[in-house]
């Protein structure tokens, strides 16, 4: 199938709607049928503001990046989008075209889900 890699980059203390961001994008994206989603806790790393963050450092807790990931179509990626937009969370993200598929698919996967 072809679709995009859809990456989101957020604090993993930040909140929306006394959720934390991560835990509401996975459950958004699983509500809109995107077939699967995953969150990452990075080991260290630095944004827009240049300040490096470690998770060795304890004074630091919460503010490392979750980074949430979506293979999706170009379809649930605008779904994606408007939710965000209408619940007015801002995000960092990273949009990329994909190819993806399943390896000898059964009658469950969607169609289009095969190999190339």
């Amino acid at each position: 199938m072809q679709g995009s890699f859809f990456r989101f980059y957020v604090h993993e203390s930040h909140r929306h709607r006394g959720r934390l961001v991560w835990e509401w994008l996975l459950e958004q994206g699983n509500g809109l049928g995107i077939r699967g989603g995953s969150a990452f806790k990075a080991m260290a790393g630095f944004g827009r503001h240049h300040m490096l963050h470690e998770a060795r450092f304890f004074e630091l807790a919460g503010t490392l990046t979750v980074e949430v990931e979506f293979l999706v179509t170009q379809e649930e990626a605008q779904k994606l989008l408007e939710l965000l937009r209408r619940e007015k969370v801002r995000l960092f993200y990273a949009y990329t075209p994909a190819h993806f598929g399943v390896v000898n698919p059964d009658a469950a996967d969607p169609p289009g889900a095969q190999e190339p």
